[in-house]
């Protein structure tokens, strides 16, 4: 399968030229896996999908994982997720309310078993706000000096949506779509904060400025000063792309390899609607490969 990939400037993420309702077989989906490990990030502009066919196009990167929020899932795609800031008689039809910015984080990172990928599909855009940010977690592990390396090499630290709900309603008011949602009673997940890929074999940094509890075996302030170090550090402009969403803008991004945050988006100004897709790779799994 040929495709027209453009990597972006600036060392991470491509633009990739094609038609995803017209793409489907095994070896489309090794070829657009192949261009999401190398890149990280993918942005496949000009797409018209249905909400079937995002689901096919999901599952060219693994399997759709349809445990998700059932408040906030499009009406017979338990699949799909709604992100969004509009609200119906009072109430939001998504998560995410777009107001303020979100934290920096990976997808469902209080998950046991991680997710792997993310598509996000653009149905209704704001003409303002409402960018998606991401951080390039590889080449910030590769940033770090050898001695901070070593010193994170075999930590653990413990994500949690209890916190994340708790985090969520402090920044927002009392407003959170984690302390409400059908995940709210989730024990907690340790993960490390060095990843090993399991394709690729590169490392990366696993964080959050919400979700992370504690950094296992140190006390809340030094957690917190640790895991804001490595967030300024992987934040920093060298590491950055910023997505500005068009009509029909399709962005995928390894979850494993990347961080990323929603950039404030006036809901009293401008609408902003998007279907969220996340997924497994088949016998995927993660581990502090030290």
């Amino acid at each position: 399968m040929e495709l027209a990939i453009t990597p972006l400037p600036g060392g991470f993420g491509a633009r990739v030229e094609t038609d995803l309702a017209r793409t489907s077989g095994a070896v489309a989906a090794r070829t657009l896996t192949d261009a999401l490990h190398r890149h990280r990030v993918l942005i496949l502009p000009g797409q018209h999908l249905n909400p079937a066919d995002l689901l096919v196009a999901a599952s060219l990167f693994g399997t759709v994982d349809t445990a998700t929020d059932r408040r906030y899932t499009v009406p017979g795609f338990p699949g799909l997720t709604l992100i969004s800031n509009i609200h119906q008689d009072g109430t939001p039809i998504g998560i995410y309310d777009g107001d303020q910015e979100e934290e920096w984080h990976a997808d469902n990172s209080f998950k046991p078993e991680l997710t792997t990928a993310t598509l996000l599909y653009s149905v209704i855009t704001p003409c303002e706000g409402g960018e998606t940010r991401f951080a390039d977690a590889t080449r910030a592990y590769t940033g770090l000096t050898p001695e901070a390396q070593q010193r994170i090499e075999k930590m653990l630290a413990v994500h949690s949506i209890q916190r994340l709900g708790m985090m969520q309603s402090q920044a927002s008011g009392g407003q959170s779509s984690a302390a409400a949602g059908n995940f709210s009673g989730h024990p907690e997940a340790e993960h490390p904060l060095v990843l090993t890929h399991p394709v690729t074999g590169a490392r990366s940094l696993l964080l959050g400025s919400m979700v992370i509890r504690c950094v296992t075996g140190l006390s809340e302030k030094d957690s917190r000063a640790l895991i804001d170090d490595l967030l300024e550090h992987t934040t920093r402009a060298p590491y950055l792309y910023s997505h500005h969403w068009e009509q029909g803008d399709l962005v995928v991004w390894d979850n494993l390899a990347t961080l990323h945050t929603a950039s404030p988006c006036d809901s009293s100004r401008h609408s902003r609607l998007l279907f969220r897709a996340a997924v497994r790779q088949h016998a995927a799994s993660t581990g502090s490969g030290g």
